[in-house]
């Protein structure tokens, strides 16, 4: 059932470390836009050990709930059913609560990451790397996996790692091929490179950025632009950013927590650019 504007509900982002969040002003500016006034959106940081705690204490008004590390995985044995989609990967970062009392889990950042590829007009392509082998790389793979039709390459530190990401490869239906870090140059010559990795771990790449470069698909949004999305940029490529894909799975939190679609996707990316301008 749709949301009314009368309605007393909560929803919050949980995490270790959240101070830094942005998920706040992007649902907030949701309700607003949408005219939720009683809606409100907060952030707690929870770590795996204390998040069953923090279930039992939620009460009638809440609706819903964002998850990121480390509570992706740590909430699937709290939840009634997940999605297909959180299954794929083994992490959710949505939690529903439903009229009759059920905790539903869903992933948006899978969907989240093929919105934000096809609002720059990537529909498809014949091959991608990826660099890193994290949990957001099992995302960018099963997103992949939707768009991809031939082979993908991750390029990865360790041969764990690497016979990690070949696993996630059999279990999505991805063609993966695994290389070393030290080749992660010839990365950057595929039709699309998602960086998966943390701050500062690409910056070394941002010199081999070949002249006419495809499209880059950078997760992160907090410094922006990453040294490697400038040079990009620079060189006349595609560049899609962190901040794409936290708008556009928050998109998805939205419309499931509220009942109300579409949501107002142009004004959370206004609000998120602010809070990032802000900082």
């Amino acid at each position: 059932m749709p949301a009314r504007s009368t309605d007393a509900r909560r929803a919050a982002v949980l995490g270790s470390p959240i101070a830094h969040s942005l998920s706040p002003v992007l649902h907030r500016a949701a309700y607003a836009e949408l005219g939720l006034t009683q809606w409100s959106y907060d952030r707690f940081d929870v770590h795996e050990a204390g998040l069953p705690g923090f279930f039992e204490k939620l009460g009638p008004e809440w609706a819903g709930l964002s998850l990121t590390m480390p509570l992706k995985r740590a909430v699937i044995p709290l939840l009634d059913e997940i999605s297909d989609t959180a299954a794929s990967v083994e992490a959710v970062n949505t939690v529903v609560f439903t009229e009759d009392g059920r905790r539903t889990g869903d992933n948006t950042d899978i969907p989240g990451m093929v919105a934000a590829l096809r609002e720059h007009g990537i529909e498809q392509v014949d091959s991608a790397a990826i660099l890193g082998a994290g949990a957001t790389a099992s995302s960018a793979l099963a997103a992949l996996a939707r768009i991809c039709t031939g082979e993908v390459v991750a390029y990865v530190r360790s041969e764990a790692r690497a016979a990690e990401m070949r696993q996630w490869g059999e279990r999505l239906r991805v063609e993966v091929r695994t290389a070393d870090w030290s080749d992660a140059e010839q990365a950057l010559r595929a039709p699309l490179v998602i960086a998966t990795t943390p701050a500062g771990t690409t910056d070394a790449l941002a010199a081999a950025v070949p002249e006419r470069p495809a499209t880059l698909f950078d997760v992160l949004y907090d410094p922006w632009p990453t040294a490697l999305a400038a040079r990009w940029s620079l060189a006349g490529g595609a560049v899609v950013g962190g901040l794409d894909l936290l708008v556009h799975q928050a998109v998805l939190q939205v419309e499931q927590m509220t009942g109300r679609a579409p949501a107002p996707l142009q004004a959370m990316r206004r609000a998120g650019e602010k809070a990032l301008a802000d900082r």
